[in-house]
């Protein structure tokens, strides 16, 4: 496996639960522990209240290593479906700053 010096997890919970209703702190304060873990976007699906979220960890192995311990562990406690993608976030470094994204400023 190769180790991605940047890497996006996009995850989505398929539940129907209004975000204002979600115990998020709680699940904010768990998740400053996660290795790897540099930052986190909350998601609310539009109509559907899906929860999730769009992660940036410092490799891939991180990532994977969240995916498959917590969320998953999550999903299955909930009874909820869980949707997990990963993505190499070195390679779309000078496509991302041309697009003057905040996850790639000037030292990233």
């Amino acid at each position: 496996m190769t180790t991605q010096t940047k890497t996006f997890l996009y995850a989505e919970f398929q539940v129907s639960i209004p975000f204002d209703d979600f115990a998020w702190m709680e699940a904010n304060s768990a998740m400053q522990q996660i290795p790897g873990l540099v930052n986190k976007t909350w998601l609310s699906g539009i109509s559907t209240n899906s929860i999730g979220g769009f992660y940036q960890f410092d490799t891939e192995e991180n990532a994977r290593s969240y995916a498959e311990g917590l969320l998953a562990d999550f999903a299955k406690s909930a009874s909820a479906s869980l949707t997990v993608r990963l993505f190499d976030g070195s390679v779309v470094l000078e496509a991302s700053r041309g697009m003057n994204s905040p996850y790639y400023g000037a030292n990233a």
